[in-house]
């Protein structure tokens, strides 16, 4: 292990794997004991489909929270993710990133779009897996819900909406099989690089929302983007 790895899985305010629900998440499904290939696999599995696509009140919430909440979106999900990893003893670390705003089209409309920003904060996890860095953003959207997507725009190649941003809404390529996976990666704007948690991310460049418009979200907005994203996944369009 590289001198730097320790720090890469330490527990943070934001990433507590230490806490009662995640210990238990853990231990009850037995991930520690299994190959590393699968134990990534299986974690990542269970963030992409089993905390399935929505928005929870803010993006600097601890893994804990994520959890309990049972949605989440590519910051907040990234944050469980990561401490999941780290509890399985998996280095890991967050990236840092903008996306153009049109990426949520659809996903989010009327009132809530036009208080989103123009660059909405977004990352990506970093895996340590075989001696690389493997980036995995595609457990965003769950399995259901692009393939929600997939049916609606059936045609579709290039594609662009939805929290979608990503060559082929055909094939997009979310599954683990120790190579990248992507879902929005077409939508990025800015890159702020790489930091050992996404305490240090939010510590240095805050996340989306402030003042009224973030208390708008938190009591009002989110709430009609969540019911939004159920009829979605629900193919009630």
């Amino acid at each position: 292990m590289a001198p730097s790895m320790p720090r890469l899985l330490s527990t943070t305010p934001l990433l507590d794997f230490g806490h009662p629900s995640i210990e238990a998440l853990v231990a009850g499904r037995g991930w520690r004991q299994w190959p590393v290939f699968d134990r990534i696999g299986a974690v990542y599995d269970f963030v992409r489909n089993e905390i399935v696509f929505g928005y929870n009140a803010g993006d600097e919430l601890p893994a804990s929270a994520v959890l309990a909440d049972g949605i989440g979106q590519c910051n907040t999900k990234g944050t469980l993710l990561m401490a999941l990893l780290r509890a399985c003893g998996i280095p890991c670390r967050f990236h840092g990133f903008t996306i153009d705003k049109p990426l949520q089209k659809g996903a989010i409309t009327g009132l809530a779009y036009l208080l989103a920003p123009r660059r909405i904060i977004h990352s990506w996890v970093e895996v340590h897996f075989e001696d690389r860095w493997v980036h995995l953003e595609g457990f965003i959207l769950d399995a259901p819900y692009l393939a929600s997507l997939q049916r609606r725009f059936p045609q579709a190649k290039r594609f662009c909406g939805y929290g979608a941003a990503t060559p082929d809404l055909s094939a997009p390529g979310v599954e683990w099989r120790g190579q990248p996976t992507y879902i929005q990666k077409e939508g990025i704007a800015d890159d702020f690089g790489v930091f050992d948690s996404p305490d240090d991310f939010y510590a240095r460049h805050g996340s989306n929302l402030s003042g009224l418009k973030r208390w708008l979200y938190e009591r009002v907005i989110r709430h009609r983007m969540n019911a939004r994203v159920r009829r979605i996944r629900a193919e009630r369009w």
